[in-house]
């Protein structure tokens, strides 16, 4: 085999690990909603509901 068939033939190889290595973040960039019972704010700070004064 020439060396340019190598090549081809290893990026063929390569290319499919490549590609699912570039995808690896999915679903990393998503935040989870959190919802608080009535009366009650999210406090970023303790990160838990406290209750709302007023």
């Amino acid at each position: 085999m020439t060396t340019k068939t190598l090549a081809v033939a290893l990026a063929l190889t390569l290319a499919p690990t490549l590609a699912l290595a570039a995808g690896c973040n999915y679903g990393k960039h998503d935040q989870q909603a959190m919802s608080c019972a009535a009366g009650t704010s999210y406090d970023a700070a303790t990160n838990s509901c406290v209750a709302t004064t007023g």
